[in-house]
């Protein structure tokens, strides 16, 4: 039934069919104004009936020659609703949070039998639905949250400004969803800058959100839709929390507002009442606040929207008992963390080279260095047996022997890195410089220049030979870091004329260069890996690399061609990596999963589904059991490689992980992303150990020292930064004076971030190597602990 056209009686024919659909219409808007007429007149509403009235007579001749406009049902009732009296119970009361109040009231005043009809055809609305739609409530209700979390004290503001990223995700959200899109942006170009830097990624996401069919059909938006937005707060900023909510005090700066006082502030208080009972949920702690670093409450890893990145488990989803990480870890089996065992007739074969090399060169420590083949776990820590290993070649080949033969050399003359010399040490001192040299690496940097499409990836090969880097332009150029030129096999040779090495060569190509380009993918080279067979022995034979056409390509060295090409990923390839024996490696990609392959066939052999978003990065256990992804969904898991089970989840990033490092020992894990922050993981026991701070944009690569004692990171804000993994972290005094060699800071180098610079160094950040105007896309360790880097230079006008 039409809101505006009451029912037809028995005794007028014509007026239910009237004689056009002008009349018909004008006819309904009369009738609608007497309705409201009638209603504000029983009501005793005089003003406003007398207000309605004149301008029902002083309609412009414009609106008299309009078509009269049709109001639809909920339009109607909600013009109504706004009349309505309740007796709400008490002063802070909304008086109609029922959604059927309003009707209630409305049926209540003894209507005439058509407006009775008319309100028995309407659906419920309630004032809940009335306030989400007044723009200016978000606006006056955020304003004044952010001024008495800014307002509070010292010791409660950490943990009471995370509640003002999801209350601002939402309030944007229901301005976007109701078609507000003006108030919804300038709501958040106003309020975006209190935002903490590391939330950069998400809100860019969230601006993109323009229109109702955007929050319908996002990923993000839906989790914040769907999910509640877990909190963590101490029980006494809780209840201060809490006051301030209900009676609109408690906390607030002086002279920044009058608090949630007349309508306005009401239902400013309302909106914001509606999303923390609807969508937040508060893990109340008794810690006292002043106990924890005031970083700690918004990157810990019981904060955010946690409900989905909880794995399911035994094929049902989280249960009550296991809504955390912790639990989740907790249920989970001790993981085998200790060196990979070595092939009895291999460890054999290279204990003989080595004595007989030690004769020749009459070294009395070799039984010193047989001891290297045979490692030991740590204590507590399970070593796997041969039983639990990926199926590899029963037979050893020569290039295996040299290989461990080698690894025992370069760990006999690794430069020993030891960061524990500076703890007790005054950087600035004249003691500091000399023991800088125990503890700091040696940093080779390569640069590239000229390289206006970009290179998203870059990689040195495992004996410093070659440098191979992806480029947006869909190739990959191969550098000689030697200076030897890279000739590659003829494909007109005959293989009755090789006879041995020399053969060999002579059927290379004549004429070659230090560079070589190869040629293949459709599409941006996003990440490339060299294969350790060789080791530090000799040159790679392999390369692999992924990119954005979705495939995997693996090329051979010798010939300088693509050799096969992976397809299984519908989506781009955002890293591959070697397992560390070779044979098999991993993908990661925008379609949400990892994939196990081997070079011995075109299919994967595992798929490692469970992230909500893009697998950003990839990275074998040293023992090849396990595999650690990282996503955008801001979290990092370990999966068992041959079960294909997730093992470890890893939750406490505010951004995506875009790059991780397992330690050479086995025992650590160190994820970072765009968060500006480095996680610290013990692997074992799924904690976290420490959150080190210091970049200022984001980072893009990681990697341990020989010892696992040192942590060297690459970074947008074109440093190289050195982490001492075995201090304790924590921040520093925020008047000390920064580093000499320098932090360079946000305005800097020109990197733009919301929010107010809040990336305080920590403690075990022992130096930074700034570049020109290099962001570092790689950092690797090679086998004696030279540290290499690569970059593309930035040049100011391509900035």
């Amino acid at each position: 039934m039409s809101t505006a056209t009451p029912p037809a009686s028995s005794q007028s024919p014509a007026a239910a069919t009237p004689a056009n659909p002008a009349q018909e219409t004008a006819n309904a808007t009369n009738i609608a104004d007497r309705i409201v007429l009638e209603y504000l007149h029983s009501r005793g509403h005089t003003t406003a009936e007398k207000a309605f009235k004149e301008e029902i007579e002083a309609g412009s001749p414009s609106d008299k020659d309009k078509q009269p406009e049709f109001i639809p049902p909920e339009e109607l009732i909600k013009s109504l609703a706004v009349f309505a009296q309740s007796k709400p119970s008490r002063s802070t009361d909304n008086a109609l949070k029922d959604t059927t109040s309003v009707l209630h009231e409305l049926s209540a005043m003894g209507n005439t039998p058509s407006v009775q009809s008319l309100i028995a055809s309407l659906g419920a609305v309630g004032a809940e639905e009335i306030l989400s739609l007044d723009p200016t409530d978000k606006q006056e209700g955020f304003k004044e949250l952010e001024a008495w979390v800014d307002g509070s004290l010292d010791m409660y503001r950490p943990e009471l400004r995370p509640i003002l990223y999801p209350i601002f995700c939402h309030f944007y959200l229901d301005l976007i969803q109701h078609g507000f899109k003006d108030a919804a942006l300038r709501f958040f170009s106003t309020f975006s800058p209190c935002l903490p830097p590391s939330r950069y990624a998400e809100l860019h996401h969230l601006s993109t959100i323009l229109l109702p069919t955007h929050v319908q059909s996002d990923n993000l938006a839906q989790r914040f839709r769907n999910d509640k937005y877990v909190v963590r707060m101490s029980r006494s900023g809780f209840s201060l929390l809490l006051g301030w909510l209900t009676e609109g005090f408690g906390g607030e700066a002086f002279g920044s507002g009058g608090g949630f006082k007349g309508d306005k502030g009401k239902r400013g208080r309302a909106a914001i009442m509606r999303v923390v009972n609807n969508h937040l949920r508060f893990d109340v702690t008794s810690t006292n606040p002043t106990a924890i670093s005031p970083h700690a409450w918004e990157g810990e890893e019981s904060t955010g929207l946690l409900s989905q990145l909880i794995p399911k488990t035994n094929g049902y989803v989280s249960t009550a008992n296991v809504t955390t990480a912790a639990a989740f870890n907790a249920l989970k089996s001790d993981l085998k963390l200790g060196p990979p065992p070595m092939n009895e007739d291999l460890r054999t074969e290279a204990e003989r080279v080595l004595r007989e090399q030690a004769m020749v060169d009459r070294d009395p420590n070799v039984q010193f260095d047989l001891q290297i083949l045979r490692p030991q776990p740590h204590a507590g820590i399970i070593a796997p047996t041969e039983a639990d290993m990926l199926p590899l070649p029963p037979a050893f080949k020569t290039v295996d022997v040299e290989r461990e033969v080698n690894a025992v050399r370069d760990a006999r003359k690794m430069i020993r890195l030891d960061p524990s010399v500076l703890s007790s040490v005054d950087a600035s001192s004249p003691q500091a410089n000399a023991l800088k040299a125990r503890a700091l690496p040696s940093i080779c940097a390569y640069t590239l220049h000229d390289v206006a499409e970009g290179a998203p990836c870059c990689m040195f090969s495992p004996d410093t030979s070659l440098m191979a880097v992806g480029f947006s332009e869909s190739y990959i150029r191969l550098w000689s870091l030697k200076g030897e030129k890279l000739r590659a096999l003829r494909n007109d040779f005959s293989e009755k004329n090789i006879k041995d090495s020399t053969s060999l060569q002579k059927i290379r190509e004549k004429k070659a260069s230090t560079t070589r380009k190869l040629i293949g993918h459709s599409g941006p080279v996003y990440s490339v890996d060299f294969d350790p067979i060789s080791g530090s022995a000799a040159p790679p034979k392999y390369l692999l690399s992924a990119s954005a056409d979705a495939t995997t390509r693996l090329w051979s060295m010798d010939t300088m061609t693509n050799v096969v090409a992976f397809r299984g990923h519908e989506n781009p390839v955002w890293d591959v990596k070697w397992s560390p024996r070779g044979i098999y490696f991993a993908t990661g990609s925008r379609d949400h999963t990892a994939r196990l392959w081997s070079t011995d066939r075109t299919s994967c052999l595992r798929i490692y589904a469970g992230h909500l978003s893009d697998v950003d990065c990839v990275q074998f256990h040293p023992n090849s059991l396990y595999l650690a992804t990282g996503s955008s969904d801001s979290t990092a898991r370990l999966w068992d490689v041959q079960r294909g089970a997730c093992v470890r989840v890893f939750p406490g990033h505010q951004g995506a992980v875009s790059t991780m490092a397992i330690s050479p020992d086995g025992r650590y894990l160190a994820t970072a992303g765009e968060d500006l922050a480095i996680n610290l993981w013990d692997l074992g026991s799924a904690k976290r150990i420490k959150k080190m701070i210091g970049h200022n944009a984001s980072i893009y690569s990681l990697a341990f020292s020989g010892e696992s004692s040192l942590l060297v990171s690459g970074s947008a804000d074109w440093t190289v930064r050195c982490w001492d993994v075995k201090s304790a972290g924590g921040s520093k005094n925020k008047n000390a004076k920064p580093r000499e060699n320098g932090i360079l800071g946000a305005q800097e180098n020109g990197i733009t971030s919301y929010g107010e610079d809040e990336a305080t160094e920590t403690v075990d950040l022992l130096a930074t190597f700034p570049t020109k105007r290099t962001p570092i896309i790689n950092v690797q360790f090679t086998p004696r602990n030279l540290c290499l880097v690569g970059g593309v230079y930035q040049a100011p006008e391509n900035r």
